[in-house]
């Protein structure tokens, strides 16, 4: 379909091949676009849906300009849970932290416009929109999105904080870091610090050997099960192949920062992170509890990798989602994720929204 207001063809997609086609255009809008993010590359998106988007139906609408230029894409797919026809994002909640509407900068509203256009007149009939993950500088969040949806459902839109997302911005320095602490927390984490590397044998490293990357994803995976219930309940047999074929896809893009921290020649904690543009992303982590306490390997390895990003230059340490008590002690700001629904109107069992 052809939109009116700024002529934009939209197309819908639902093969799986759609995430490898399109792969070189799509980085490149990314690269365009306001929120980009390694969550909404087609590599981690490919991943997350041969994973888990088998009780779906993939709704990949791309959106282009007369001259063929693609200028945006919604990575939705739908599914029906109590008798309602969702329509969410590709990447999913449990393992994405932040997603969004792919949109060329400075086209927000005419990519919107043409999207929801579509969705209330061409697409499979769907009862709510519901995307989780909106970061908070997001121009899908922030109103232009809400606009043009109230167009068409004027009493069913609904935007509201989802979650913290917590990050750090780095400075220059490390010793600038720590200064930036509060005196507590500046004093404790130098002392975890001397701790560690006065009582045991410690050596840490990120990944660069493409040789050790099955080794180092196992050693992750094993620390993560052993680290918490929760974290062992979290990583079942499933969850680990999807860490498996994310670690195989992004390595070899540069994006996979997996660092090991050993003790006395042991593993002894694991951060999984992601590095991607100025940012460094914590995505998961695990640590062997057999140690002292006191060795704290975890809060160890976190800041040894704090200063790996300050040293490679990075501009910021994203926490990303949850408001855990220790991500401020190491001097976390506070960011939000959004959740944005919207809920279709049916009117004698049809959907209509006003042209531009």
């Amino acid at each position: 379909m052809m939109t009116e207001a700024m002529p934009l063809w939209v197309e819908q997609r639902e093969e799986v091949a759609v995430f490898t086609e399109l792969a070189v255009e799509w980085r490149g809008l990314l690269r365009r676009s306001v929120v980009d993010t390694i969550f909404l590359t087609p590599e981690f998106q490919r991943v997350w849906w041969e994973h888990f988007g088998h009780e779906g139906q993939l709704l990949m609408l791309l959106a282009r300009d007369p001259a063929g230029t693609l200028q945006g894409i919604a990575p939705l797919f739908a599914s029906t849970e109590a008798g309602q026809r969702l329509l969410r994002f590709v990447g999913g909640v449990d393992v994405s932290d932040y997603l969004d509407l792919i949109v060329a900068r400075g086209h927000e509203e005419a990519v919107y416009r043409a999207f929801m256009q579509y969705l209330c007149t061409e697409a499979p009939p769907w009862d709510v929109l519901d995307l989780h993950c909106l970061p908070d500088h997001s121009p899908t969040r922030s109103g232009l999105l809400c606009q043009v949806c109230r167009e068409c459902c004027p009493e069913g839109v609904e935007a509201l904080p989802e979650q913290p997302a917590p990050y750090i911005p780095l400075p220059g320095k490390w010793e600038a870091y720590l200064d930036a602490l509060d005196k507590k927390q500046r004093h404790e984490l130098r002392r975890k610090l001397r701790r560690a590397q006065g009582e045991a044998l410690l050596r840490w490293e990120r990944l660069s050997d493409p040789a050790g990357l099955e080794e180092a994803v196992e050693t992750f995976i094993a620390l993560h099960r052993a680290s918490h219930p929760e974290k062992e309940a979290f990583m079942t047999d499933a969850m680990a192949a999807f860490f498996r074929d994310l670690a195989r896809a992004l390595f070899p893009m540069g994006w996979l920062a997996l660092y090991t921290l050993w003790l006395d020649e042991r593993p002894a904690a694991s951060l999984w992170c992601f590095d991607y543009g100025a940012d460094l992303l914590v995505y998961n982590s695990g640590f062997d509890p057999r140690f002292r306490p006191e060795l704290s390997p975890g809060i160890v390895l976190m800041a040894l990798c704090i200063q790996d990003a300050i040293a490679r230059g990075k501009a910021r340490f994203d926490l990303m989602r949850g408001g855990e008590n220790y991500k401020y002690r190491f001097g976390a700001r506070e960011g939000t994720v959004y959740r944005l629904t919207v809920r279709c109107p049916r009117v004698a069992g049809t959907r209509a929204m006003p042209s531009a």
